[in-house]
């Protein structure tokens, strides 16, 4: 597997269901905070002039292990494919040390995989538009590193 973009983040008590265990409903807003930092730092243009615009077209959540309050959480995201219109971004989420460290075994502490399926549209149509090669190359060149 390509180097993975990663973001850490930790477990707010709003997130929480009354078990103290991450409700199920926010891993998908986990997937949308760390896509977004993903394709911030590949300097995709996501607003303004010139803007993409990516609807979620499939989302699939595989839970592992639940996430608990406050824990840091390593979130993993790369660019399994690019199709004409669409792309699929794998996103991991791992457990980290409770200083935000990795520590011994963390990488292998996989809480969640979730795969999303972007549909690049025009915001006045709403239909599918091929993505720009610009895009391809920030996404796709970016992995090759």
């Amino acid at each position: 597997m390509e180097k993975p973009f990663r973001h850490i983040f930790r477990v707010r008590y709003a997130e929480l269901d009354p078990q103290g265990v991450v409700f199920n409903a926010r891993y998908l807003e986990y997937a949308d905070l760390v896509i977004t930092e993903y394709w911030h730092e590949r300097e995709l243009r996501l607003s303004g002039k010139d803007a993409l615009e990516f609807h979620v077209a499939s989302a699939n959540v595989q839970f592992r292990k639940p996430i608990r309050a406050h824990e840091y959480i390593e979130g993993r995201a790369w660019t399994s494919r690019i199709g004409n219109s669409s792309m699929t971004t794998r996103i991991e989420l791992h457990g980290r040390n409770g200083d935000g460290s990795a520590g011994a075994g963390a990488s292998d502490d996989l809480r969640a995989e979730i795969e999303l399926v972007n549909v690049h549209v025009s915001l006045d149509t709403g239909k599918s538009l091929p993505i720009p090669q610009s895009a391809r190359d920030a996404l796709l060149g970016a992995e090759q590193k």
